[in-house]
């Protein structure tokens, strides 16, 4: 096997569609690429994530262009095959060579092969890749099949196999891309290749690794057909088996003894093992190889319970036999022009999940099929991975030229990722099934199909037949016990669930009002950091955003604002906590803040639950472009304070105020293979330090438990909320517990002894506490743009100590280190101008849904929360 890449040499072009007058007819072209990021690359369009930029290439939707590159493939063997492989395609594209059609696409999800041997003469020959607007096309489909229901109508997004937030959602711009986004080369090959390798990875009772390896070849059909031999070799075992003349396959399988588990983090170690598949014509020897797979895996065994108990259905990951509390995030695609995103910035954002403890993340359906360094990546930490299949928020039509495109698609990435042990489960796409039952889809609908098959036949199918190492969930959410004619498919008390009436409607204490058995979406919006939002956000009259009379009323920032309502939901939402301030910096601040209290709440709520909460992923780990979002780390990778809220939510051993039958108790959660024992300190006392009432005890938490311990009324119950707090205390980990709500504490506005030194590589900030100071943060990206933090939203009663540390290549008087707009807390909002109760915008009467217009105004990932 010969493979030659075609990266360079090719040239873009619009060849139909309202093209501006001043675009230049022929462009230089990148591969893999997308014409947006090829026109970006000559000045040939504005920055679309930059002020209005998105608004002005909306003429790109409804454009046609074309790929051009010169191809001479010198002359084949009398027995070699030329292949030219596309690995990606976006999305309805015409492939030729020499003038002569190759073929045709449709599906941005899967890769295409064709054979040019006839034009493999030596010749220069024109290679060219047309490709259709994809929304003219999804528009034509839909007018054949009939309308279809979905979060973003009239967006056609689901009547074309292309990523459905390229056509924008409540968090990402509308930027309908076209491109050759994977790989092109030409492979040349005799006798016979390696079409399909399938690992099947199982350890038995006893530790021995099974890979049973399933082989697809490919003939040439140039020369008579002969036996064939494959060797397989996993770390160190070794097997061997034959391919007769007239068959196309065999099962090779291995056994390797004592096998190395691979676990998620945080349960043990991730090793990998080699694994590689050899084809060969007659005896071994280096000349009879004609084609080679080689691979990393895992042995490790995965399962999903949803047994039934006394609490309804369960929804609970294990990983070699051991149950796994799931703290994860959803993720979407790291930039909305994917070709961007390097292995470099996946490692980068791993690492991010990583540091926040997390140890899962969810592709959400509207996104990818993520690529292999993604996968690789996750493997090598120990991150578990959900895979959604391609489909969100919408009814997708099962007709042809649908369904083949979807099979094709599952199929190609079901074996293309099933070496990856990161990945334990496959889950059927997001929020249709609710959609169906709950969105007036029924009604619009009637006899048309929807995609039921798709998440309860079709994928299921598949799975069953290529990959039946891995389990399966149709749909998120979903409960499994879907047959019960009154089953609700987002009954928190049955299967995954979904979390949104906080954020569209009732405020985030309500988390704690229901007890989900796995909660797989929930958040709360916040703005992208300081730097983030004024580098890429301007006011409508060029000038700085804080300058505006009204910021997050200005017309450029609403365009990256894309939740309907968003900034009235933001200050609803911290309004009866934190208030909402009239100067913009500070209610930047209060809003970033309370989007991490909110989430912080709930985490912790769903971690005192465990084992009968099985797992919270946050919505979401991070976007796309610069955006107010759910994220909690902002597209330039800067965390927000909540990815610093989720570090603590999500810690291995965390303390944590609960209400268990009418009562507080201190919920301890130990996430640890150990023992977590000490003496746990109790105090209530007043801001000043004023001891109230104490107390000790001797505790001992086992591993991976909660234990509940009810608070005595001493501790539990104030004289004056106002000025109380209680501080909880075990072997390093803190709880620091106010009675009331911002709003109505009496809490110092000023309460800290600050000072700034430099230390090799940045700075360290030390504070002393004189009063209670809750939330301490450094929002250094104000101080310097490359800064870093260690920590933040720290609270520290009177008398307490933390220290920061900075990290920054550039020089920063310490002194701004020690005082607004970088150093903020919670306290220092009491001494802030807010709204008065009555001056904060009421919601909406009409809350939306599907006919509420193009964008439902309670959607957060495309979900329309009908009232």
């Amino acid at each position: 096997m010969q493979t030659a890449s075609l990266p360079d040499g090719w040239t873009l072009a619009a060849t139909a569609g309202p093209v501006p007058a001043d675009l230049p007819e022929v462009v230089p072209a990148q591969v893999p690429g997308c014409v947006h990021t090829d026109l970006l690359a000559v000045g040939a369009i504005v920055d679309p994530y930059l002020d209005e930029g998105e608004r002005a290439l909306r003429w790109v939707h409804d454009t046609d262009w074309r790929y051009t590159r010169d191809l001479a493939l010198a002359p084949a063997a009398a027995h070699e095959r030329v292949d030219l492989v596309v690995d990606g395609i976006d999305t309805v594209g015409t492939v030729a060579l020499g003038g002569v059609e190759l073929g045709r696409t449709a599906n941005m999800h899967r890769a295409y092969r064709f054979d040019v041997r006839a034009l493999a003469d030596g010749s220069t020959h024109v290679l060219t890749v047309d490709l259709r607007s994809a929304t003219a096309y999804a528009s034509s489909l839909r007018e054949a099949l009939g309308e279809r229901p979905s979060a973003y109508q009239p967006v056609p997004y689901n009547f074309v196999r292309k990523m459905a937030c390229s056509f924008g959602w409540d968090w990402g711009p509308d930027l309908r891309t076209a491109g050759l986004w994977k790989d092109v080369r030409v492979e040349r090959w005799s006798v016979a290749r390696l079409a399909q390798v399938r690992p099947l990875v199982t350890v038995d009772a006893h530790g021995t690794g099974r890979v049973e390896v399933h082989v697809d070849v490919e003939r040439s059909g140039l020369e008579p057909a002969e036996a064939l031999a494959v060797d397989v070799e996993v770390h160190g075992a070794h097997a061997r088996a034959r391919i007769a003349a007239d068959a196309t396959g065999t099962v090779v399988t291995v056994e390797v003894p004592d096998a190395p588990l691979w676990w998620p983090v945080g349960y043990g170690k991730h090793p990998l093992v080699e694994a590689t598949v050899t084809l060969r014509r007659g005896e071994p020897s280096e000349e009879s190889v004609l084609d080679t797979w080689a691979r990393r895996i895992g042995f490790r065994t995965v399962e999903l319970d949803t047994s039934d108990d006394e609490h309804g259905t369960r929804f609970t990951i294990l990983v070699n036999g051991q149950s796994v509390f799931v703290k994860g995030a959803n993720w979407i695609p790291d930039d909305h022009f994917v070709t961007r995103i390097t292995r470099e910035r996946l490692d980068r954002r791993l690492d991010q999940a990583l540091g926040a403890h997390m140890n899962l993340l969810r592709i959400w359906g509207g996104g990818l099929f993520e690529s292999d360094d993604f996968y690789a990546a996750c493997d090598e930490r120990g991150i578990l991975v959900w895979q959604d299949f391609l489909m969100a928020c919408a009814a997708y039509p099962e007709e042809s030229p649908l369904w083949e495109e979807v099979e094709a698609e599952a199929r190609e990435n079901v074996v293309r990722l099933m070496t990856h042990p990161s990945l334990v489960l496959w889950n059927g796409g997001n929020e249709n099934l609710w959609g169906h039952e709950d969105w007036g889809w029924k009604e619009r609908l009637g006899d048309l199909t929807w995609g039921q098959r798709y998440a309860t036949e079709l994928y299921a199918q598949v799975l069953a037949e290529l990959d039946p190492t891995r389990p399966y969930s149709a749909n998120s959410p979903y409960s499994p016990r879907r047959d019960a004619a009154d089953m609700h498919p987002n009954d928190p008390d049955h299967g995954s669930h979904h979390q949104w009436e906080v954020w569209n409607r009732v405020d985030y204490t309500h988390y704690r009002s229901e007890v989900p058995r796995f909660c797989s979406e929930f958040g709360f919006q916040g703005p992208p950091t300081w730097r983030t939002l004024t580098d890429f956000v301007h006011a409508a009259d060029g000038g700085a955003l804080v300058d505006s009379p009204a910021p997050k009323d200005d017309r450029v920032f609403l365009v990256h604002q894309k939740a309907d309502d968003g900034n009235g939901k933001l200050d609803r939402g911290m309004a009866p906590h934190l208030g909402v301030p009239t100067d913009f910096g500070d209610w930047h601040w209060a809003a970033q803040l309370n989007q991490a209290r909110a989430v912080q709440h709930a985490v912790e709520h769903y971690r005192s639950w465990w084992p009968r909460t099985a797992g919270a992923i946050v919505w979401q780990l991070n976007d796309c472009w610069p955006v107010t979002s759910w994220a909690a780390i902002d597209s330039q990778e800067r965390p927000k304070p909540l990815w610093f809220g989720l570090r603590h939510a999500y810690a291995p051993r965390v303390i944590t105020v609960v209400e268990r039958d009418g009562a507080a108790s201190l919920a301890l959660v130990n996430d640890t293979a150990e023992v977590w024992s000490g003496v746990l300190t109790l105090r209530r006392e007043t801001f000043a330090g004023v001891r109230l009432a104490t107390g000790t005890l001797d505790v001992s938490v086992a591993a991976r438990t909660v234990l509940l311990l009810p608070l005595d009324a001493t501790l539990a119950v104030p004289d004056d909320a106002g000025d109380e707090v209680l501080v909880a205390e075990l072997d390093g980990a803190r709880v620091v517990h106010t009675f009331a709500e911002d709003v109505d504490l009496r809490l110092d506005p000023a309460p800290l002894e600050v000072t700034a030194v430099a230390v090799p590589g940045g700075y360290r900030v030390d504070v002393t506490a004189r009063s209670l100071a809750t939330d301490i943060t450094l929002l250094v990206d104000r101080a310097a743009a490359d800064a870093q933090v260690d920590d933040a939203l720290v609270d520290l009663p009177a008398g307490a100590s933390a220290s920061f540390v900075v990290r920054t290549a550039e020089t920063i008087d310490p002194a701004v280190l020690t005082s607004a707009p970088v150093l903020r807390t919670a306290n220092d909002l009491r001494a802030v101008p807010v709204l008065a109760p009555d001056q904060v915008a009421a919601a909406p009467e009409h809350h939306g849904g599907p006919d509420a217009g193009a964008r439902p105004v309670d959607a957060v990932d495309g979900a329309v929360v009908v009232p």
